[in-house]
Protein backbone atom coordinates (compact mmCIF):
# COMPACT_ATOMS: atom_id res chain seq x y z
CA UNK A 1 0.00 0.00 0.00
CA UNK A 2 1.40 3.46 -0.91
CA UNK A 3 -0.42 6.54 0.92
CA UNK A 4 0.66 10.04 -0.53
CA UNK A 5 0.25 12.28 2.51
CA UNK A 6 -0.27 16.54 1.13
CA UNK A 7 0.91 18.62 3.82
CA UNK A 8 3.56 17.59 6.71
CA UNK A 9 2.15 19.60 9.71
CA UNK A 10 -0.43 18.62 12.41
CA UNK A 11 -2.96 16.46 10.48
CA UNK A 12 -0.69 14.98 7.76
CA UNK A 13 2.51 14.45 10.31
CA UNK A 14 0.11 12.76 13.13
CA UNK A 15 -1.20 10.41 9.82
CA UNK A 16 2.02 9.45 8.68
CA UNK A 17 3.85 8.69 11.88
CA UNK A 18 -0.17 6.46 13.16
CA UNK A 19 0.25 4.59 8.99
CA UNK A 20 3.34 3.61 10.34
CA UNK A 21 2.74 2.53 13.62
CA UNK A 22 0.40 0.66 11.85
CA UNK A 23 1.56 -0.91 8.94
CA UNK A 24 5.56 -1.61 8.73
CA UNK A 25 5.29 -2.51 5.13
CA UNK A 26 3.56 0.41 3.96
CA UNK A 27 5.13 3.10 1.45
CA UNK A 28 4.95 6.73 2.95
CA UNK A 29 5.72 9.96 1.34
CA UNK A 30 4.36 13.59 2.66
CA UNK A 31 4.68 16.28 0.23
CA UNK A 32 4.97 19.74 2.03
CA UNK A 33 5.27 23.02 0.27
CA UNK A 34 7.02 25.01 2.94
CA UNK A 35 10.40 24.42 4.01
CA UNK A 36 9.58 22.62 7.32
CA UNK A 37 7.56 19.66 8.66
CA UNK A 38 5.98 19.06 11.74
CA UNK A 39 6.05 22.29 13.17
CA UNK A 40 4.54 24.27 16.29
CA UNK A 41 2.19 26.52 14.82
CA UNK A 42 1.18 28.09 17.73
CA UNK A 43 4.51 28.72 19.19
CA UNK A 44 5.25 30.63 16.62
CA UNK A 45 4.38 33.86 18.08
CA UNK A 46 6.26 33.10 20.86
CA UNK A 47 9.98 33.03 19.11
CA UNK A 48 9.00 36.72 17.58
CA UNK A 49 8.73 38.07 20.86
CA UNK A 50 11.91 36.32 22.50
CA UNK A 51 9.49 33.97 24.45
CA UNK A 52 10.95 30.92 22.95
CA UNK A 53 14.83 31.40 22.10
CA UNK A 54 15.96 28.29 19.70
CA UNK A 55 14.14 28.20 16.41
CA UNK A 56 15.04 24.38 16.79
CA UNK A 57 12.46 24.13 19.03
CA UNK A 58 9.69 24.94 16.74
CA UNK A 59 10.21 21.75 14.43
CA UNK A 60 8.70 18.62 16.48
CA UNK A 61 10.74 16.36 13.41
CA UNK A 62 12.48 16.88 10.42
CA UNK A 63 12.77 14.94 6.75
CA UNK A 64 15.83 13.39 8.61
CA UNK A 65 14.46 12.48 11.68
CA UNK A 66 11.31 11.03 10.20
CA UNK A 67 13.27 8.95 7.65
CA UNK A 68 15.09 7.38 10.73
CA UNK A 69 12.60 6.78 13.48
CA UNK A 70 9.41 5.92 10.59
CA UNK A 71 10.65 4.88 7.49
CA UNK A 72 8.88 7.64 6.21
CA UNK A 73 9.54 9.75 2.73
CA UNK A 74 9.14 13.33 3.60
CA UNK A 75 9.86 15.62 0.38
CA UNK A 76 9.70 19.63 1.70
CA UNK A 77 9.48 22.46 -0.96
CA UNK A 78 7.35 19.73 -2.98
CA UNK A 79 3.75 21.80 -4.35
CA UNK A 80 1.27 19.53 -5.37
CA UNK A 81 -0.18 21.53 -8.17
CA UNK A 82 -2.88 19.14 -9.16
CA UNK A 83 -4.87 15.69 -7.82
CA UNK A 84 -6.06 13.03 -10.36
CA UNK A 85 -8.77 11.00 -8.38
CA UNK A 86 -9.39 8.31 -11.31
CA UNK A 87 -5.62 8.44 -12.57
CA UNK A 88 -4.75 8.06 -8.85
CA UNK A 89 -1.57 10.24 -9.08
CA UNK A 90 -0.94 13.48 -7.72
CA UNK A 91 1.51 16.71 -9.84
CA UNK A 92 3.90 17.67 -8.20
CA UNK A 93 6.71 20.97 -8.54
CA UNK A 94 10.08 20.76 -6.90
CA UNK A 95 9.93 24.52 -5.86
CA UNK A 96 14.09 24.62 -5.53
CA UNK A 97 14.50 23.76 -9.65
CA UNK A 98 10.17 24.63 -10.68
CA UNK A 99 11.32 20.82 -12.36
CA UNK A 100 7.51 18.76 -12.13
CA UNK A 101 7.06 15.05 -11.78
CA UNK A 102 4.30 12.68 -11.46
CA UNK A 103 2.93 10.55 -8.35
CA UNK A 104 1.16 7.86 -8.15
CA UNK A 105 -0.73 6.55 -4.98
CA UNK A 106 -3.61 3.89 -3.22
CA UNK A 107 -4.70 6.37 -0.57
CA UNK A 108 -4.56 10.05 -0.30
CA UNK A 109 -4.16 12.26 2.50
CA UNK A 110 -4.78 15.97 2.16
CA UNK A 111 -3.90 18.08 5.47
CA UNK A 112 -3.08 21.65 3.24
CA UNK A 113 -4.35 23.37 6.80
CA UNK A 114 -5.70 27.19 5.90
CA UNK A 115 -4.25 30.29 4.47
CA UNK A 116 -3.92 33.88 5.90
CA UNK A 117 -6.31 36.03 4.67
CA UNK A 118 -4.78 39.05 2.74
CA UNK A 119 -8.03 41.44 1.67
CA UNK A 120 -7.42 42.89 -1.69
CA UNK A 121 -6.87 46.65 0.18
CA UNK A 122 -5.01 49.43 -1.39
CA UNK A 123 -1.57 49.05 -0.07
CA UNK A 124 -1.59 45.30 1.02
CA UNK A 125 1.65 44.58 -0.75
CA UNK A 126 3.70 46.85 0.92
CA UNK A 127 7.20 46.57 2.65
CA UNK A 128 6.81 45.76 6.34
CA UNK A 129 3.18 44.23 6.04
CA UNK A 130 3.24 40.65 7.41
CA UNK A 131 0.89 37.93 8.28
CA UNK A 132 2.23 34.97 10.47
CA UNK A 133 1.26 31.09 9.63
CA UNK A 134 4.61 29.44 8.46
CA UNK A 135 7.94 28.89 9.97
CA UNK A 136 9.43 30.74 7.00
CA UNK A 137 6.59 33.92 7.98
CA UNK A 138 7.86 33.69 11.58
CA UNK A 139 11.85 33.90 10.34
CA UNK A 140 10.62 36.96 7.90
CA UNK A 141 8.98 39.13 11.08
CA UNK A 142 11.57 38.06 13.30
CA UNK A 143 14.52 39.43 11.24
CA UNK A 144 12.54 42.65 10.41
CA UNK A 145 12.16 43.00 14.47
CA UNK A 146 16.37 42.35 14.96
CA UNK A 147 17.30 44.23 11.88
CA UNK A 148 14.71 47.62 11.98
CA UNK A 149 14.34 47.49 15.28
CA UNK A 150 10.75 48.99 14.89
CA UNK A 151 9.36 51.02 17.81
CA UNK A 152 5.75 50.75 16.70
CA UNK A 153 3.59 48.03 15.22
CA UNK A 154 -0.42 48.09 13.77
CA UNK A 155 -1.66 44.27 14.30
CA UNK A 156 -4.96 43.95 12.31
CA UNK A 157 -7.39 41.31 14.22
CA UNK A 158 -8.49 40.20 17.28
CA UNK A 159 -8.26 36.53 17.33
CA UNK A 160 -5.55 33.90 18.82
CA UNK A 161 -2.65 34.90 16.15
CA UNK A 162 -3.20 38.87 16.62
CA UNK A 163 -3.49 38.74 20.09
CA UNK A 164 -0.53 36.48 20.75
CA UNK A 165 1.53 38.61 18.40
CA UNK A 166 0.35 42.02 20.24
CA UNK A 167 1.06 40.64 23.54
CA UNK A 168 5.03 39.03 22.01
CA UNK A 169 5.43 42.65 20.59
CA UNK A 170 4.71 44.58 23.72
CA UNK A 171 7.38 42.30 25.46
CA UNK A 172 9.79 43.00 22.57
CA UNK A 173 8.85 46.77 23.36
CA UNK A 174 7.04 47.88 20.69
CA UNK A 175 4.13 50.01 21.18
CA UNK A 176 1.45 48.26 19.91
CA UNK A 177 -2.23 49.33 18.38
CA UNK A 178 -4.23 46.47 17.80
CA UNK A 179 -7.52 47.29 14.81
CA UNK A 180 -10.45 44.77 15.12
CA UNK A 181 -13.18 44.87 12.75
CA UNK A 182 -15.78 43.44 15.06
CA UNK A 183 -16.57 44.95 18.79
CA UNK A 184 -14.75 42.58 20.41
CA UNK A 185 -11.92 40.74 20.42
CA UNK A 186 -11.62 36.71 20.89
CA UNK A 187 -14.95 35.69 19.18
CA UNK A 188 -15.18 31.92 21.06
CA UNK A 189 -15.83 34.42 24.15
CA UNK A 190 -19.13 36.09 24.25
CA UNK A 191 -18.95 40.03 24.41
CA UNK A 192 -20.14 40.72 28.11
CA UNK A 193 -17.13 38.25 29.10
CA UNK A 194 -14.86 40.09 26.60
CA UNK A 195 -14.93 42.88 28.00
CA UNK A 196 -12.74 42.32 30.70
CA UNK A 197 -10.68 40.96 28.22
CA UNK A 198 -10.70 44.61 27.15
CA UNK A 199 -10.49 46.51 29.60
CA UNK A 200 -6.97 44.39 30.80
CA UNK A 201 -5.25 44.39 27.80
CA UNK A 202 -5.77 47.98 27.53
CA UNK A 203 -4.63 48.15 31.04
CA UNK A 204 -1.11 46.11 29.54
CA UNK A 205 -0.38 49.01 27.35
CA UNK A 206 -2.22 47.69 24.49
CA UNK A 207 -4.22 50.91 22.56
CA UNK A 208 -7.46 48.53 21.40
CA UNK A 209 -9.48 50.10 18.95
CA UNK A 210 -12.51 48.29 18.35
CA UNK A 211 -15.29 48.32 15.69
CA UNK A 212 -12.94 49.80 13.01
CA UNK A 213 -12.38 48.95 9.78
CA UNK A 214 -8.94 48.80 8.34
CA UNK A 215 -9.67 50.50 4.30
CA UNK A 216 -5.43 50.64 3.28
CA UNK A 217 -2.53 51.23 4.00
CA UNK A 218 0.40 53.71 2.65
CA UNK A 219 3.61 54.97 3.41
CA UNK A 220 4.38 58.16 4.37
CA UNK A 221 7.27 60.04 5.94
CA UNK A 222 9.45 56.96 6.77
CA UNK A 223 6.24 55.40 8.42
CA UNK A 224 3.48 52.42 6.90
CA UNK A 225 0.26 54.24 7.54
CA UNK A 226 -3.23 52.24 8.42
CA UNK A 227 -6.26 54.03 7.03
CA UNK A 228 -9.19 53.58 9.27
CA UNK A 229 -12.01 55.30 6.79
CA UNK A 230 -12.51 59.11 8.29
CA UNK A 231 -10.21 58.36 11.18
CA UNK A 232 -6.85 59.86 11.36
CA UNK A 233 -4.33 57.19 9.88
CA UNK A 234 -2.55 55.30 12.64
CA UNK A 235 1.51 54.85 11.54
CA UNK A 236 3.71 52.46 12.50
CA UNK A 237 6.49 50.69 11.45
CA UNK A 238 5.27 47.37 11.28
CA UNK A 239 1.77 45.63 10.73
CA UNK A 240 0.74 42.64 11.33
CA UNK A 241 -2.14 41.47 9.35
CA UNK A 242 -4.17 38.56 11.87
CA UNK A 243 -7.64 39.04 10.40
CA UNK A 244 -7.94 35.17 9.74
CA UNK A 245 -7.98 31.89 8.02
CA UNK A 246 -9.53 30.64 5.09
CA UNK A 247 -9.76 26.60 3.99
CA UNK A 248 -6.70 25.73 1.68
CA UNK A 249 -8.73 23.79 -0.29
CA UNK A 250 -8.43 24.84 -3.82
CA UNK A 251 -6.47 21.55 -4.76
CA UNK A 252 -9.77 19.32 -3.65
CA UNK A 253 -11.83 21.92 -5.76
CA UNK A 254 -9.96 21.47 -8.81
CA UNK A 255 -9.46 17.65 -8.42
CA UNK A 256 -14.00 17.75 -7.89
CA UNK A 257 -14.28 17.06 -4.31
CA UNK A 258 -17.25 17.91 -2.98
CA UNK A 259 -16.82 21.25 -0.95
CA UNK A 260 -18.91 22.83 2.20
CA UNK A 261 -19.44 26.39 4.01
CA UNK A 262 -17.29 28.49 2.81
CA UNK A 263 -15.00 26.12 0.93
CA UNK A 264 -14.20 23.56 2.56
CA UNK A 265 -13.61 20.19 2.47
CA UNK A 266 -16.57 17.60 2.98
CA UNK A 267 -15.83 14.69 4.97
CA UNK A 268 -17.29 11.86 6.42
CA UNK A 269 -17.21 10.34 10.23
CA UNK A 270 -13.77 8.75 8.52
CA UNK A 271 -12.18 11.71 7.32
CA UNK A 272 -13.31 9.89 3.74
CA UNK A 273 -14.00 12.76 1.10
CA UNK A 274 -16.27 12.07 -2.22
CA UNK A 275 -13.50 10.33 -3.82
CA UNK A 276 -13.48 6.89 -1.81
CA UNK A 277 -9.72 6.73 -1.73
CA UNK A 278 -8.98 10.45 -0.55
CA UNK A 279 -8.88 11.48 2.53
CA UNK A 280 -8.62 15.45 4.15
CA UNK A 281 -7.91 16.35 7.59
CA UNK A 282 -6.76 19.55 9.66
CA UNK A 283 -8.46 23.51 9.03
CA UNK A 284 -9.65 22.90 5.33
CA UNK A 285 -11.89 20.51 6.35
CA UNK A 286 -16.12 20.89 7.49
CA UNK A 287 -17.19 19.64 10.74
CA UNK A 288 -19.79 18.37 12.32
CA UNK A 289 -20.21 19.99 16.05
CA UNK A 290 -19.95 17.75 19.11
CA UNK A 291 -23.02 19.89 20.86
CA UNK A 292 -25.49 20.89 18.00
CA UNK A 293 -24.69 18.54 15.53
CA UNK A 294 -24.73 21.02 12.46
CA UNK A 295 -21.70 21.76 10.19
CA UNK A 296 -19.34 23.78 11.08
CA UNK A 297 -15.58 24.85 10.57
CA UNK A 298 -13.50 24.82 13.68
CA UNK A 299 -9.13 24.93 13.05
CA UNK A 300 -7.18 24.05 16.36
CA UNK A 301 -4.24 22.00 16.08
CA UNK A 302 -5.40 19.09 18.53
CA UNK A 303 -9.06 18.78 16.11
CA UNK A 304 -6.23 18.46 13.57
CA UNK A 305 -4.16 15.79 15.18
CA UNK A 306 -7.04 13.72 16.16
CA UNK A 307 -8.35 14.02 12.59
CA UNK A 308 -5.08 12.57 11.29
CA UNK A 309 -5.16 9.64 13.64
CA UNK A 310 -8.75 8.80 12.43
CA UNK A 311 -7.74 8.69 8.82
CA UNK A 312 -4.39 6.84 9.50
CA UNK A 313 -6.79 3.67 11.36
CA UNK A 314 -9.84 3.89 8.61
CA UNK A 315 -7.09 3.45 6.03
CA UNK A 316 -5.16 0.64 8.03
CA UNK A 317 -8.69 -1.29 8.63
CA UNK A 318 -9.83 0.59 12.04
CA UNK A 319 -13.45 1.70 12.20
CA UNK A 320 -13.34 4.18 15.18
CA UNK A 321 -14.54 7.27 13.62
CA UNK A 322 -14.51 11.16 14.24
CA UNK A 323 -16.95 12.62 17.00
CA UNK A 324 -17.13 16.17 15.83
CA UNK A 325 -15.64 18.85 17.58
CA UNK A 326 -16.56 21.47 20.25
CA UNK A 327 -14.14 24.14 20.02
CA UNK A 328 -12.34 23.98 22.61
CA UNK A 329 -9.59 26.73 22.99
CA UNK A 330 -7.25 28.65 25.79
CA UNK A 331 -5.34 31.61 25.07
CA UNK A 332 -2.58 33.29 27.18
CA UNK A 333 -2.85 37.00 27.35
CA UNK A 334 0.02 38.16 29.81
CA UNK A 335 -0.75 37.31 33.12
CA UNK A 336 -4.65 37.05 32.21
CA UNK A 337 -6.13 33.64 30.17
CA UNK A 338 -9.01 33.25 28.69
CA UNK A 339 -10.62 29.96 27.68
CA UNK A 340 -13.98 28.79 25.69
CA UNK A 341 -15.64 25.24 24.99
CA UNK A 342 -18.74 24.44 23.67
CA UNK A 343 -21.28 27.19 22.75
CA UNK A 344 -21.71 30.78 23.17
CA UNK A 345 -24.65 32.53 22.43
CA UNK A 346 -23.38 33.88 19.59
CA UNK A 347 -23.06 29.70 18.60
CA UNK A 348 -25.97 29.00 20.47
CA UNK A 349 -28.47 31.39 18.71
CA UNK A 350 -27.03 30.75 15.47
CA UNK A 351 -28.15 26.97 15.70
CA UNK A 352 -31.53 27.55 17.18
CA UNK A 353 -30.59 25.95 20.56
CA UNK A 354 -32.76 27.05 23.65
CA UNK A 355 -30.10 28.16 26.22
CA UNK A 356 -30.27 29.70 29.35
CA UNK A 357 -26.56 31.28 31.30
CA UNK A 358 -25.28 31.39 34.64
CA UNK A 359 -22.10 33.86 35.46
CA UNK A 360 -19.89 33.18 38.91
CA UNK A 361 -17.17 34.40 39.99
CA UNK A 362 -14.79 32.04 41.94
CA UNK A 363 -11.55 31.80 43.36
CA UNK A 364 -9.29 29.82 41.52
CA UNK A 365 -8.07 27.34 44.99
CA UNK A 366 -8.75 28.68 48.73
CA UNK A 367 -9.14 32.47 49.60
CA UNK A 368 -7.49 31.96 53.18
CA UNK A 369 -4.19 30.32 51.28
CA UNK A 370 -1.92 32.92 49.53
CA UNK A 371 -2.06 33.40 46.21
CA UNK A 372 -5.81 32.88 45.24
CA UNK A 373 -7.12 34.77 42.15
CA UNK A 374 -10.58 34.64 40.96
CA UNK A 375 -12.22 33.45 37.65
CA UNK A 376 -15.14 35.18 36.08
CA UNK A 377 -16.83 31.96 34.65
CA UNK A 378 -19.77 31.94 31.95
CA UNK A 379 -21.85 28.96 32.03
CA UNK A 380 -24.58 28.11 29.50
CA UNK A 381 -27.07 25.33 29.81
CA UNK A 382 -30.22 23.59 28.33
CA UNK A 383 -33.43 25.27 30.66
CA UNK A 384 -35.43 21.92 29.70
CA UNK A 385 -32.65 19.40 31.15
CA UNK A 386 -29.90 21.15 32.93
CA UNK A 387 -27.44 19.96 30.08
CA UNK A 388 -24.27 21.93 29.74
CA UNK A 389 -23.60 23.45 26.68
CA UNK A 390 -20.67 25.83 26.68
CA UNK A 391 -18.66 27.38 29.63
CA UNK A 392 -16.26 30.46 28.99
CA UNK A 393 -13.39 31.41 31.59
CA UNK A 394 -11.51 34.25 32.00
CA UNK A 395 -9.02 34.37 35.03
CA UNK A 396 -5.54 34.18 36.13
CA UNK A 397 -5.10 30.89 37.59
CA UNK A 398 -6.54 27.63 37.10
CA UNK A 399 -8.65 28.57 34.29
CA UNK A 400 -7.13 26.16 32.33
CA UNK A 401 -8.03 22.72 34.67
CA UNK A 402 -11.99 24.56 34.95
CA UNK A 403 -12.26 24.34 31.06
CA UNK A 404 -11.08 20.62 30.55
CA UNK A 405 -13.43 19.60 33.08
CA UNK A 406 -16.07 21.43 31.78
CA UNK A 407 -15.03 20.41 28.26
CA UNK A 408 -15.25 16.98 28.96
CA UNK A 409 -18.94 17.24 30.86
CA UNK A 410 -19.92 18.48 27.81
CA UNK A 411 -18.77 15.72 25.53
CA UNK A 412 -20.46 13.34 28.49
CA UNK A 413 -23.58 15.50 27.72
CA UNK A 414 -23.22 16.07 31.76
CA UNK A 415 -26.41 18.24 33.30
CA UNK A 416 -25.71 20.69 35.78
CA UNK A 417 -26.93 18.32 38.88
CA UNK A 418 -23.63 16.08 37.54
CA UNK A 419 -21.18 19.17 37.89
CA UNK A 420 -22.52 19.50 41.64
CA UNK A 421 -21.50 15.67 41.88
CA UNK A 422 -18.25 15.97 40.57
CA UNK A 423 -15.53 14.84 42.94
CA UNK A 424 -12.70 16.89 42.19
CA UNK A 425 -9.26 17.01 44.01
CA UNK A 426 -8.89 19.75 46.84
CA UNK A 427 -6.40 21.21 48.98
CA UNK A 428 -6.35 24.54 49.78
CA UNK A 429 -3.02 25.46 47.44
CA UNK A 430 -5.25 24.16 43.90
CA UNK A 431 -9.16 24.65 44.92
CA UNK A 432 -11.76 25.25 47.60
CA UNK A 433 -13.97 22.32 48.49
CA UNK A 434 -16.53 23.73 46.37
CA UNK A 435 -14.74 23.66 43.41
CA UNK A 436 -15.53 26.48 40.40
CA UNK A 437 -16.84 23.50 38.53
CA UNK A 438 -19.32 22.78 41.02
CA UNK A 439 -20.31 25.93 42.22
CA UNK A 440 -21.51 26.64 38.40
CA UNK A 441 -23.46 23.92 38.60
CA UNK A 442 -25.37 24.90 42.35
CA UNK A 443 -26.02 28.54 40.81
CA UNK A 444 -27.85 26.75 37.79
CA UNK A 445 -29.69 24.33 39.90
CA UNK A 446 -30.87 26.92 42.32
CA UNK A 447 -32.00 28.75 38.97
CA UNK A 448 -33.64 25.82 37.50
CA UNK A 449 -35.65 24.62 40.45
CA UNK A 450 -36.81 28.26 41.33
CA UNK A 451 -34.68 29.28 44.22
CA UNK A 452 -33.53 32.31 42.65
CA UNK A 453 -34.73 34.22 39.40
CA UNK A 454 -31.51 36.37 37.77
CA UNK A 455 -31.27 39.32 35.29
CA UNK A 456 -28.62 40.30 33.29
CA UNK A 457 -26.06 42.98 33.21
CA UNK A 458 -27.41 44.21 29.81
CA UNK A 459 -31.27 44.64 31.27
CA UNK A 460 -30.36 47.28 34.09
CA UNK A 461 -30.57 50.31 32.15
CA UNK A 462 -33.84 48.94 30.91
CA UNK A 463 -35.06 49.02 34.62
CA UNK A 464 -38.03 51.52 35.10
CA UNK A 465 -36.53 54.48 37.08
CA UNK A 466 -39.77 55.77 38.03
CA UNK A 467 -40.28 54.27 41.44
CA UNK A 468 -42.34 51.19 40.68
CA UNK A 469 -39.26 48.87 41.33
CA UNK A 470 -36.37 48.92 43.86
CA UNK A 471 -32.46 48.60 42.77
CA UNK A 472 -31.32 47.08 46.09
CA UNK A 473 -27.10 46.63 46.76
CA UNK A 474 -26.07 45.08 49.46
CA UNK A 475 -22.26 45.36 48.97
CA UNK A 476 -20.70 46.43 52.20
CA UNK A 477 -20.28 50.59 52.74
CA UNK A 478 -16.23 50.43 51.34
CA UNK A 479 -17.10 48.65 48.18
CA UNK A 480 -20.00 51.12 47.49
CA UNK A 481 -17.78 53.85 48.20
CA UNK A 482 -14.76 52.28 45.75
CA UNK A 483 -16.90 51.20 42.93
CA UNK A 484 -20.23 53.42 43.09
CA UNK A 485 -23.56 52.42 42.87
CA UNK A 486 -25.18 50.92 39.77
CA UNK A 487 -27.53 54.13 38.96
CA UNK A 488 -27.95 56.86 41.67
CA UNK A 489 -32.23 55.83 42.34
CA UNK A 490 -30.61 52.51 43.85
CA UNK A 491 -30.85 51.72 47.63
CA UNK A 492 -27.76 50.94 49.59
CA UNK A 493 -28.49 48.34 52.41
CA UNK A 494 -25.68 46.39 53.50
CA UNK A 495 -26.77 42.54 53.30
CA UNK A 496 -25.44 41.96 57.04
CA UNK A 497 -28.18 44.81 57.77
CA UNK A 498 -30.78 43.32 55.58
CA UNK A 499 -32.88 41.37 58.26
CA UNK A 500 -32.66 44.73 60.74
CA UNK A 501 -34.13 46.91 57.80
CA UNK A 502 -36.31 45.37 55.88
CA UNK A 503 -39.27 47.93 56.87
CA UNK A 504 -37.10 50.26 54.37
CA UNK A 505 -38.21 48.19 51.33
CA UNK A 506 -41.58 48.60 49.88
CA UNK A 507 -43.05 44.88 49.87
CA UNK A 508 -45.53 45.71 46.98
CA UNK A 509 -42.42 46.48 44.61
CA UNK A 510 -40.31 43.89 42.28
CA UNK A 511 -36.52 44.29 43.87
CA UNK A 512 -33.87 44.02 41.93
CA UNK A 513 -30.72 43.31 43.94
CA UNK A 514 -27.02 43.67 43.17
CA UNK A 515 -23.62 42.96 45.20
CA UNK A 516 -20.20 42.75 43.49
CA UNK A 517 -20.21 38.85 42.21
CA UNK A 518 -23.64 37.76 42.40
CA UNK A 519 -22.98 35.81 45.91
CA UNK A 520 -23.97 38.25 48.32
CA UNK A 521 -27.11 39.01 46.51
CA UNK A 522 -28.46 35.66 46.18
CA UNK A 523 -28.29 35.58 49.57
CA UNK A 524 -30.17 38.47 50.25
CA UNK A 525 -33.03 37.14 47.56
CA UNK A 526 -33.47 33.95 49.83
CA UNK A 527 -33.92 36.31 52.35
CA UNK A 528 -36.37 38.88 50.79
CA UNK A 529 -38.16 35.98 49.03
CA UNK A 530 -38.84 33.96 52.25
CA UNK A 531 -40.24 37.93 53.48
CA UNK A 532 -42.73 37.75 50.87
CA UNK A 533 -40.64 40.01 48.62
CA UNK A 534 -40.39 39.58 44.70
CA UNK A 535 -36.83 39.31 44.38
CA UNK A 536 -34.04 39.35 40.84
CA UNK A 537 -30.37 38.94 41.04
CA UNK A 538 -28.22 40.34 39.07
CA UNK A 539 -25.79 37.48 37.26
CA UNK A 540 -22.20 38.20 37.73
CA UNK A 541 -23.21 41.28 39.76
CA UNK A 542 -21.38 44.64 39.95
CA UNK A 543 -18.24 43.69 38.45
CA UNK A 544 -19.08 41.56 35.40
CA UNK A 545 -21.55 44.75 34.64
CA UNK A 546 -18.48 47.22 35.09
CA UNK A 547 -17.28 45.02 32.23
CA UNK A 548 -20.25 44.33 30.30
CA UNK A 549 -21.83 47.88 30.28
CA UNK A 550 -18.57 50.25 31.15
CA UNK A 551 -15.02 50.58 29.66
CA UNK A 552 -13.42 50.74 32.68
CA UNK A 553 -9.64 49.17 33.23
CA UNK A 554 -8.70 46.02 34.67
CA UNK A 555 -7.45 45.26 37.72
CA UNK A 556 -5.29 42.54 38.53
CA UNK A 557 -4.25 42.14 42.17
CA UNK A 558 -5.79 39.27 43.26
CA UNK A 559 -9.56 39.53 45.24
CA UNK A 560 -12.17 37.82 47.18
CA UNK A 561 -15.15 37.64 45.44
CA UNK A 562 -16.34 40.87 47.47
CA UNK A 563 -14.03 42.68 45.16
CA UNK A 564 -11.92 43.67 48.20
CA UNK A 565 -7.83 42.76 47.78
CA UNK A 566 -7.58 39.77 49.44
CA UNK A 567 -4.00 41.73 51.25
CA UNK A 568 -6.65 43.45 53.04
CA UNK A 569 -8.90 40.66 54.26
CA UNK A 570 -11.51 41.00 51.41
CA UNK A 571 -15.20 41.65 53.38
CA UNK A 572 -14.97 38.77 55.51
CA UNK A 573 -18.06 36.91 53.36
Amino acid sequence: MKVVIVGGVAGGATAAARLRRLNEEAEIIILERTGYVSYANCGLPYYIGGTIQDKGALTLQTPESFRARFNIDVRVKNEVLSVQPEEHTVTVRRLEDGSEYTETYDKLILSPGAKAIRPPLPGIDLEGIFTLRTVEDTFRIRNFLERERPQSAVVVGGGFIGLEMAENLIHAGVRTTMIQLDDQVLLPLDKDLAGEVHAYLRGQGLDLRLSTAVTGFRRRGGKLETLIGEEAPVAADLVILAIGVAPESDLARRAGLTLGQKGAIVVDAHMRTSHPDIYAVGDAVELTHAVTGQKSLVALAGLANRQGRVAADHICGLTQGYAGAQGSSILKLFGMTAAATGLNERAAKAAGVAYDKAVTYSASHATYYPGAQNMSIKTLFDPATGRILGAQIVGFDGVDKRIDVMATAIRAGLTAQQLTELDLAYAPPYSSAKDPVNMAGYVIENLRSGLVEQHHWDQVAGLPDDGSVILLDVRTPDEVKQQGLLRPDAVHIPLDELRQRLGELDPAKKIYVNCFSGLRSYLACRILSQKGFRCSNLAGGWRFWSYAATDRIHDATPTHPCGIPTERGGCGK
